[in-house]
């Protein structure tokens, strides 16, 4: 199948890989699998050609793109592509279950730009679907949060009308298990926090930018709470096949 014949080759599998991990650009791809910037962006052109593989320019600086896999996608291909071997081979891609499942005590710290919507709703879906883990939300430049962040997380079951925005220097010195930047500008500014967390980046543009009035914004916070829904689904997964580190 298609599928397997592009994501079999050695250097787009481990293109694939890194970016399952989180959002990169092109000069940290480059770094990570040791190869010429010119190969790393052909390969990378051929898995966007086949929708494995979405680009986006930084908001923190124009000349950057970041890459991003659609795990989504990758699990229903492979899973085609098992069926079509044998149907004992059919993988099941549901997300489901993946929270009844994850580790207690994970601590995940969430970060944006303003604390006004993309980390306040991530933070908020990741606690209603795994309530053992403990999950935050903070900015480099807090603003009041988004009327939109409350009306679609209301769409979701979850009241966000009682949570305020915070600036990142609250959690300074605390220790997480994950440290997620949401938005490009945030990560340039990221601190160091004890411990050694996983640093994931998921490269997602402000809802609020995309319109002059709220009702004409909505459309993008519907979006980016899908996005965020699918992004934490397989977060949670990885949370349930990890062992807690013990702290020293």
């Amino acid at each position: 199948m298609e599928f397997l014949r592009l994501a079999g080759h050695p250097l787009r599998w481990r293109l694939l890989g890194e970016l399952a991990r989180g959002d990169r650009h092109v000069q940290e791809l480059t770094g990570l699998v040791g190869q010429p910037q010119s190969l790393v962006s052909y390969h990378l052109g051929k898995l966007r050609g086949a929708r494995l593989v979405s680009a986006r320019r930084s908001s923190a600086d124009g000349r950057d793109t970041y890459y991003s896999t659609d795990l989504a996608r990758c699990g229903e291909l492979l899973a085609a592509a098992g069926a079509a071997l044998h149907p004992g081979l059919q993988l099941e891609t549901t997300l489901a279950g993946g929270a009844a499942a994850a580790n207690t005590g994970v601590r995940v710290l969430f970060l944006c730009t303003g604390n006004s919507a993309r980390s306040q709703m991530a933070e908020a879906l990741l606690r209603a679907h795994a309530s053992t883990l403990e999950a935050v939300s903070a900015g480099s430049h807090p603003k009041d949060l988004h009327p939109n962040a409350v009306r679609v997380m209301a769409e979701h079951g979850i009241d966000l009308r009682a949570q305020r925005s915070k600036h990142l220097s609250v959690y300074t010195g605390q220790r997480f298990d994950y440290v997620i930047s949401l938005c490009d500008k945030v990560r340039e500014v990221c601190p160091e926090f004890p411990g050694h967390p996983e640093l994931v980046h998921w490269s997602i543009p402000d809802p609020a930018a995309t319109g002059a009035t709220d009702a004409a914004t909505y459309p993008a916070f519907q979006a980016t709470a899908a996005k965020l829904e699918t992004r934490i689904g397989f977060l949670l997964r990885v949370l349930a096949h990890t062992p807690i580190q013990e702290e020293s």
